[in-house]
């Protein structure tokens, strides 16, 4: 388990492997029955010749005004049958290969935020950039398959008037950043389809930053809900010199306890969600199953989305929860939706969800090891934003999970134990065969003596060294009397596995096209099952291992 003063940000063992400021046209996408040849040929075929679409919209002055757009979409309000068919059209639709970022350029040549961290097709939010550009104009890009394209062009802004804007508020209290910019403008998402969406800004000055921004769906009844984490975004973020690891000076003691969303993302603007979401989308589109969009600050604030839903997917890299959206994700299983946690260090950090003048949520408070300096925890003695496992109110990760989060950083190979498992069906792996630097940077595993669910079957058991300390890590499976089905990866890599092999995400980590198509194809696999229903009823029932793989320890 690591400490706070060393952990900082999880990509900082890897961000010289696995930046995404790099283009590619792999997309590391496998699954629809593909063979691992066949995969691994459509890979790298990715996005060649495909069309661009292009919408226009009509200018704008900036300083508040509107922009609109008028790209013709299908219903994204559609019910039924009507909304499966509106998905199926959106993924026939051209793709626009050109949506990646070509210059960053420094920092202050463009940058932007949004004032909703979400919202529902054909709401409004207001656009907040800073540019020393004159004029700049956004395109607002839907992930997704296309084709291999990865994305399409929804929505494209006429010319902003651009200006910079004023110096990040410091709020002492909790060394807590904000930009408190005057909005540029407001932006209405009529026909914008439900999905994950890259707003890319382009100044005139020839430099590019994202904002990214989820049109979330109001129902995921009968489909699988993928459920993205701004608030973990939020807290590595370091605009303005602070996250909740480090504070100007780059130490752990000046760290901030609470980071606003009224600020733009460092670095590209979308970092997190590029490296640990996105390969999952663009899958999950291709695949065809029937999806929703949420994140997790909805869940917490409106749980409704999860009633009914076949699955919920949390991605990549998915540490900073409530404990209410804990609650709300665990009665979802208990109700029969499944779970699959594609990544490491989830459901890690306890966190609070303070609102903002507009009555939107706008800030992650989590004081870590000086929760006992929260002047909350006065009145709210349950409510220590620390870690979910340690007093006071201590609930490890493991009982949602299967997993508990044990160390950083690593990187090892992940070692198959049950190859029989169906979540490895089509693979053609035997017991013992490895994948190399598939498990990294951080990791997950199935813990004796710790809050597990019964009949909890370990289905990849990975030796590694972390520290000097020899330990596994663990992917797992199990299943609760509702029916549902839970899934765990246990390593942190899982979702960038899925661009393994391809020239997306940097150099990967050394990540081979071999174990692209193996997380492809098993992430397929997880993907068609969960969205059948209740995985417990449909699929072969888990085999508690847990006491042969660890012998007395189990027990212990």
């Amino acid at each position: 388990m690591d400490d706070d003063a060393g952990h900082r940000d999880h990509l900082g063992g890897e961000a010289e492997d696995g930046g995404e400021d790099g283009g590619g046209d792999g997309g590391g996408e496998g699954g629809g029955g593909l063979d691992r040849r066949r995969f691994l040929g459509a890979a790298a075929g990715g996005a060649a010749g495909l069309a661009l679409g292009v919408v226009a919209g009509c200018d704008a002055t900036g300083g508040g005004g509107e922009v609109s757009g008028d790209a013709p979409s299908p219903d994204p309000s559609a019910g039924g049958a009507d909304r499966s068919a509106a998905d199926a059209a959106e993924r026939k639709r051209p793709g626009s290969p050109d949506w990646r970022i070509r210059s960053v350029g420094p920092p202050e040549a463009v940058e932007g935020y949004t004032d909703r961290v979400s919202v529902l097709p054909g709401e409004e939010f207001g656009l907040y950039v800073s540019t020393t550009a004159p004029g700049f104009r956004v395109s607002a890009y839907r992930i997704g398959w296309y084709g291999g394209a990865q994305a399409r062009l929804v929505w494209r802004s006429g010319r902003i008037a651009g200006h910079a804007q004023r110096r990040p508020l410091l709020i002492a209290a909790t060394r807590s950043v904000r930009a408190d910019w005057d909005r540029t403008a407001a932006v209405r998402t009529d026909g914008w389809p439900e999905g994950a969406y890259l707003l890319r800004l382009d100044a005139e000055n020839g430099h590019q930053r994202y904002v990214p921004l989820i049109v979330r769906s109001a129902s995921a009844a009968g489909r699988t809900v993928l459920m993205h984490a701004p608030a973990t975004w939020q807290a590595y973020n370091l605009w303005g010199g602070s996250s909740l690891y480090e504070g100007n000076d780059g130490a752990y003691a000046t760290r901030s306890f609470a980071v606003s969303f009224d600020r733009p993302y460092d670095k590209n603007g979308a970092e997190k969600f590029l490296v640990y979401e996105r390969a999952l989308v663009v899958l999950a589109e291709r695949i065809g199953i029937p999806l929703a969009y949420t994140t997790g600050v909805d869940v917490h604030l409106a749980p409704s989305v999860l009633r009914d839903a076949t699955a919920a997917v949390s991605l990549g890299h998915d540490e900073y929860w409530t404990p209410e959206q804990r609650l709300h994700m665990t009665r979802a299983r208990d109700a029969g939706t499944n779970l699959a946690f594609l990544g490491a260090n989830t459901c890690f950090r306890r966190i609070r969800l303070e609102k903002g003048s507009t009555g939107a949520v706008r800030t992650v408070v989590c004081y870590k090891t000086a929760y006992k300096d929260d002047p909350y925890l006065e009145a709210h003695r349950e409510m220590a934003t620390t870690d979910f496992r340690v007093p006071p109110a201590a609930d490890p990760e493991s009982s949602l999970t299967g997993v508990l989060y044990e160390g950083y950083p690593t990187d090892a190979p992940y070692v198959v134990h049950q190859a029989g498992h169906w979540v490895f069906a089509g693979t053609a792996v035997k017991r013992g065969e490895s994948f190399d630097h598939l498990v990294g940077v951080e990791y997950d595993r199935v813990t004796p003596g710790r809050p597990t669910p019964a009949r909890l079957e370990i289905v990849a058991h990975s030796p590694l060294v972390c520290k000097g300390r020899g330990s596994h890590a663990d992917s797992a499976y199990y299943t609760v009397p509702s029916g549902a089905g839970v899934f765990a990866s246990g390593t942190m890599r899982w979702v960038e596995g899925l661009m393994a092999g391809t020239r997306e995400n940097g150099r990967n980590h050394g990540l081979d096209a071999r174990t692209g198509a193996f997380v492809t194809r098993t992430t397929g696999n997880v993907l068609r099952a969960f969205a059948k229903g209740p995985a417990g009823r449909t699929m072969p029932e888990p085999r508690d291992n847990v006491r042969s793989v660890y012998g007395d320890a189990a027990t212990a």
